[in-house]
């Protein structure tokens, strides 16, 4: 008897039995120091929780950490490679921590939230980071010191780790205690101590995960059917009754029951309504997976859930079998061939009987040849692989079957069209609809881009169903192309640039004139005056003519009159250039002797007639500057007026 009362007394205040995690039964933490997930969250704590600096590097140096999800090649190696938080979840952070030089507590927190009089549990998951080889062998472990006090600064618990173990591989391991809030306290500090050096001295290196702050209390046991089990399977099918039970533990005054149930496998829990003694029948469900415990206080505190501590959990499994088929009414047609769908499931098991003795073992079945003697009744047993079955019954209604006719394929050139034609039933539907003058005709006109393969689906008036295919080949057009437009000097020549794509049978050019061999792609010309030559290409496949033009332009050569007599008797009254219309942009400048502009023109085929402002000029000399804009040197000269 006085050893149980020195045991009970340890559990619910501060003695050394206290230096280790709670042996009864536990809440949901009330506090979760996670330090989060995702790279969004990644970023220094608030200001006063540590003494260290923060780095956003994953391998901070002595003095430093950082909050990070992953920590690898550190230090040449000498630190452990940890690609996740200690849950194993690779999006999760955790705190990494360079030791100061010399041992100070690194980590302090006001928890909030607690309740008072209640024992709690402190846990915290810690990783020593560095390898045992490092330092050659004799690097600094990392020794830990928890406090856990009141907000005016008295001690509530104390823990020490201990020196923290060199692993093979990164190791988190989980370090906590127990202690009892006083009355009317319900925040407390945590202060974390590191009492090893670090800084130039080799180790000291720690990963820090996961702080939480749970009720403790008396172990809670929770029955079903008066056996404590922690998985229960069983079928949708099923329909028994699951009877849960539990009792109060004697160290509580005056305890309250609670039964929950969480459907995402823990993360929530729900209050079950009115199952609020000491136990309660579980009914039938559909499929799903169904946790229960049952959570328990003493009436002064169990209005707040963070004072509250739970069962153990029970887990039914209820294995939902697959969705029904929608149309157990089956449609059969003579001569066909009918697959029989049913639901697919992975691992499942198929067990088919039918008229004939027909029998399968497959998800999907088939019979062949569809006879008037295969109506009647076609039974599916399936079965999941948790042993879960049903049955399945469909009826199958035989009726006579049709045969799709269709037209025979034929080849059309691109922009042409032609007739498609199909028999064997009252209603078409043809695929694919693109190029169709109407899908459901069962002679629509068929305009594809593109050689095109289509289907008809036949019914006749039982709604039995034939197809069948007609291939529409589409020549493409001949793409041809005539090449760039030239120019030339009057008396030169030039190659013509053409060029054909598609099943070509022969081209030629017109005009066939100043053309050398006007049958080929790339011809040399030699034109008097400007001319356009059309390349003309023949499809082989016997499509439409296609063509493309090049135009060459001619420069001739200038006829620049050095004398004319304006003088309005209708002989040489203006001045004339020849030849100068074949340069389009040519500009033409005339000056007198002091340099003064006469005359301007940049139209085109302009003549002078010698006046200035609509006054005749002097007769004189005069001088021009002709820019034909070619590339050539301009030409210059003189002309003179004489009345």
């Amino acid at each position: 008897m006085k050893k149980m009362l020195t045991l009970l007394l340890c559990f619910f205040t501060f003695c050394e039995l206290a230096a280790q995690l709670c042996n009864g039964s536990l809440g949901d933490p009330v506090v979760n120091m996670t330090f989060g997930t995702g790279l969004g969250n990644i970023g220094p704590l608030k200001s006063g929780v540590t003494n260290l600096a923060y780095t956003t590097a994953t391998c901070p140096n002595d003095g430093e950490y950082s909050i990070t999800k992953a920590t690898s090649g550190c230090f040449g190696f000498t630190w452990h490679t940890l690609l996740s938080d200690h849950t194993g979840d690779q999006d999760g952070l955790f705190m990494l921590i360079n030791a100061s030089p010399s041992p100070s507590q690194f980590y302090v927190d006001t928890v909030s939230g607690l309740c008072a009089n209640t024992v709690f549990e402190f846990a915290a998951w810690v990783a020593n980071v560095l390898r045992p080889t490092a330092c050659s062998g004799a690097g600094i472990k990392p020794n830990l010191t928890f406090l856990i006090e009141t907000t005016t600064g008295s001690l509530i618990q104390k823990f020490d780790s201990g020196d923290i173990p060199f692993e093979i591989q990164g190791t988190w391991r989980q370090y906590g205690t127990f202690f009892k809030t006083p009355v009317g306290v319900n925040r407390v500090v945590l202060r974390i101590i590191n009492n090893s050096p670090g800084g130039s001295q080799c180790g000291n290196d720690l990963a820090l995960d996961d702080i939480t702050f749970r009720p403790c209390g008396p172990t809670i046991t929770a029955t079903v059917n008066n056996v404590v089990q922690s998985l229960i399977t069983i079928c949708e099918t099923d329909k028994s009754d699951f009877l849960f039970k539990t009792s109060f533990p004697v160290e509580y005054s005056s305890p309250v029951v609670q039964w929950q149930v969480s459907t995402d496998t823990g993360k929530t829990w729900k209050d079950l309504t009115g199952e609020r003694s000491l136990s309660f029948l579980r009914k039938a469900t559909a499929g799903g997976i169904y946790q229960y415990r049952a959570v328990m206080a003493d009436a002064s505190n169990f209005g707040s859930v963070s004072c509250r501590v739970a069962s153990n959990v029970t887990t039914i499994n209820v294995n939902a079998l697959p969705d029904a088929p929608t149309d157990k009414n089956l449609l059969g047609c003579t001569g066909n061939v009918f697959v029989f769908k049913e639901v697919e499931g992975a691992g499942f098991s198929y067990a088919w009987k039918g008229p004939k003795g027909f029998t399968s073992q497959i998800m999907n079945p088939v019979l062949s040849n569809v006879s008037l003697l295969d109506s009647g009744n076609y039974i599916a047993t399936i079965t999941t692989p948790a042993g879960c079955t049903r049955t399945d019954t469909f009826h199958m209604t035989v009726f006579p079957g049709t045969k799709a006719i269709v037209s025979a394929g034929t080849n059309i050139c691109e922009g042409g069209s032609t007739f498609l034609s199909a028999s064997g039933g009252v209603s078409y539907l043809w695929i694919p609809a693109a190029g169709l003058s109407d899908k459901l005709s069962a002679n629509p006109v068929a305009s594809p881009v593109d050689t095109t393969n289509y289907k008809v689906i036949v019914t006749n008036q039982y709604g039995c169903r034939d197809s069948a295919a007609v291939l529409i080949n589409v020549f493409k057009k001949l793409i041809v192309n005539a090449g760039p437009d030239q120019s030339i000097f009057e008396g030169d020549t030039v190659t013509l640039s053409g060029s054909v794509k598609g099943t070509l049978s022969s081209v030629y050019w017109l005009p066939n004139t100043n053309i050398q061999n006007n049958t080929t792609v790339t011809p040399v010309v030699s034109p008097v005056n400007n001319t356009t030559y059309t390349l003309f290409a023949v499809s082989s496949l016997g499509c439409p003519l296609e063509s493309d033009d090049a135009f060459v332009r001619v420069y001739k050569k200038l006829l620049v009159p050095n004398i004319f007599s304006p003088n309005g008797d209708g002989i040489n009254d203006t001045w004339v250039i020849q030849n100068i219309d074949t340069y389009p942009l040519a500009s033409i400048k005339v000056f007198n002797r002091s340099g003064r502009v006469v005359f301007e023109s940049k139209t085109l085929g302009t003549a002078w007639n010698g006046l200035l402002n609509g006054k005749a000029v002097p007769v004189a000399t005069y001088y021009y500057v002709i820019d034909l804009h070619v590339g050539l040197t301009p030409v210059s000269g003189w002309v003179v007026i004489i009345r």
